[in-house]
C-alpha cells in the first residue's frame, strides 16, 4: 500500500463575483476544520485619528450583531466544543473558529454573522473604550511592550507601521458610532475580505457557504495603496527609574515577507538569536551571564522588514551587553558560520516548519499568509528544498548587507540617565 505524502497539500481556490476570495485545504485524516475571516488591511492603514481602530472595531464585533446577543456569540461556540478568536496585527484582521467537523455549518454561520452584521451601538462602544484603556494601561505596565512600542515608533517614525496596534488613550476617548462605521464600510469590503478553511471539508460545499453569506456584500473599490515606510536608525534612550533592568532593542531594516532571498534570512536569524544555541544566547547567557532573556527576532511586512535583538541586563551591565551584540555582528559580518551551526540552523527550522503545520488552525493560517503575500502556494517539500538550499555565503552576504554601523537603531529603557551610546559605538 502506497501512502500519499503529508507534504503534498490539496489547495483550492474560488473566487466570488464580488471579488471575496476563498482558500481551502482538505485534511481528510483530521476530524477538525479551522475557519478563517480575513480582513487584508491591519493598524498601519489608519489615519492619524483612527489611530487603534482596527483592534477596537475587532472588539466591537463581538458584541452583538443583528441576530445574535454577545452571549448568544460566545454560547453558539462553546456549546459544540470549539474555539471562537481573533486578532489585529499592523498588515491584518482576522476572526477565526476552530470545530469539529460536523459543527462546520453553524461555527460559519457565526463567523459570517459577526463579521457582516455588527451593531455599533453607541453604549457598547462606551464600555469597550474603558476595556481598549485597560489593556494600554496593561501593555504600559510590561517593560518589553514599552520598548517595543519605543523602538518601532521612532524605527519607522512617521507611518502607520510605526504606531501601536492599539492606539492611544487619546484616539481610542474619541472613537464614536460614525467613526466605526465609517471605517467598517471603507475596510471590510469584498475586495479586502479572504476566507481560508483547513481540516476534514470539501471545497464546493465551503465555498458554498462563502456565497450564501457573503454574495451580498457589495463592491466598494479597492483601498488607496499605502506608502512605503522609510526605516530610521536613531538611538533613543528612554529613562524610567522604577525598573530593575535596562530593556536593550538593537535592529536594522531587512527584506519584506515574500522576498526571494528570505530563507538565508531566516537561517541568519536562527544562527544569531533564534533559540537556545544561537550565539547572542550562549555568549550573553550562557557564558558571560548577563541577561536571562536575549534572543533576535524578525518582523517582516509586505514591503519592508526589520530584524531586531532584544536583551534585558543590569544598568551596570548595559554597555556590555551592547558591546558583546556588536561583537557577535561584526564576526558574522567577517566569517562564514560554521558547517555545523548552518546544518543545526536548518534543522531547527525545518522541524518549526513540520511542527507549525500540524494543525488545521495552522494551516488555515498558512494558507491566508500564502494568499495575501506570495500569491501562490508552496508545498511543504518546496519550503524545505529552499531551506536546505541556504549556503553559508548568503548567510555572511546577507550579515554584510544589513548589519552596517549607519542603519542600526537602538532603543534603551530603564534607569539610563548615566548611560552614553553614540554612533561609535555601533562599529561593525
Amino acid at each position: 500500500m502506497v501512502l500519499a505524502s503529508p507534504a503534498i497539500r490539496e489547495i483550492e481556490r474560488a473566487t466570488l463575483p464580488n471579488g471575496i476570495r476563498v482558500v481551502t485545504e482538505a485534511m481528510p485524516h483530521f476530524r477538525s476544520v479551522s475557519l478563517g475571516v480575513w480582513i487584508a488591511s491591519g493598524s498601519r492603514i489608519e489615519r492619524d485619528p483612527e489611530n487603534g481602530i482596527s483592534h477596537f472595531i475587532e472588539h466591537m464585533l463581538f458584541k452583538g450583531t443583528k441576530h445574535r446577543s454577545a452571549e448568544d456569540i460566545a454560547r453558539s461556540v462553546d456549546s459544540v466544543g470549539g474555539g471562537l478568536d481573533a486578532f489585529t496585527s499592523k498588515e491584518l484582521v482576522s476572526f477565526n473558529t476552530k470545530v469539529m467537523d460536523e459543527h462546520l455549518p453553524i461555527a460559519f454561520d457565526v463567523l459570517s454573522d459577526l463579521v457582516l452584521n455588527p451593531l455599533f451601538r453607541e453604549e457598547d462602544i462606551e464600555r469597550e473604550k474603558g476595556v481598549i484603556l485597560e489593556e494600554i494601561k496593561m501593555e504600559a505596565d510590561q517593560p518589553e511592550s514599552v520598548l517595543h512600542e519605543t523602538f518601532i515608533s521612532n524605527f519607522w517614525k512617521g507611518h502607520g507601521l510605526g504606531k501601536p496596534i492599539l492606539g492611544t488613550k487619546e484616539t481610542v476617548k474619541k472613537f464614536g458610532q460614525g467613526m466605526l462605521l465609517d471605517y467598517y464600510n471603507r475596510v471590510y469590503s469584498p475586495e479586502n475580505i479572504l476566507i481560508t478553511a483547513a481540516g476534514n471539508l470539501e471545497h464546493e460545499h465551503i465555498v458554498d457557504l462563502v456565497a450564501e453569506n457573503f454574495a451580498g456584500l457589495k463592491e466598494r473599490g479597492a483601498l488607496a495603496p499605502d506608502s512605503v515606510p522609510r526605516p530610521y536608525a536613531p538611538i533613543v534612550l528612554k529613562n524610567k527609574e522604577s525598573l530593575e533592568q535596562v530593556h536593550i532593542t538593537i535592529g536594522v531594516p531587512t527584506y519584506p515577507l515574500a522576498h526571494e532571498l528570505r530563507f538565508p534570512l531566516y537561517v541568519l536569524n536562527t544562527v544569531l538569536g533564534g533559540g537556545m544555541s544561537s550565539r547572542l544566547f550562549q555568549n550573553i547567557r550562557e557564558k558571560q551571564g548577563l541577561a536571562y532573556a536575549v534572543y533576535s527576532e524578525l518582523n517582516l511586512f509586505s514591503d519592508t522588514g526589520c530584524l531586531s535583538i532584544y536583551a534585558g541586563t543590569a544598568v551596570e551591565t548595559a554597555r556590555q551587553v551592547i558591546d558583546s551584540v556588536i561583537e557577535e555582528i561584526r564576526q558574522l559580518k567577517d566569517e562564514r558560520i560554521s558547517e555545523e551551526e548552518l546544518r543545526r540552523a536548518k534543522d531547527h527550522l525545518k522541524g518549526s516548519l513540520m511542527l507549525s503545520m500540524e494543525s488545521t488552525s495552522s494551516r488555515m493560517s498558512n494558507l491566508a499568509r500564502q494568499e495575501l503575500y506570495f500569491k501562490r502556494f508552496m508545498s511543504i517539500d518546496e519550503m524545505l528544498d529552499r531551506i536546505e538550499g541556504v549556503t553559508r555565503d548568503e548567510v555572511q552576504r546577507m550579515a554584510q548587507e544589513f548589519f552596517s554601523t549607519e542603519n542600526i537603531a537602538v532603543a534603551m529603557l530603564g534607569r539610563v540617565r548615566g548611560i552614553q551610546v553614540t554612533r561609535d559605538d555601533l562599529v561593525c
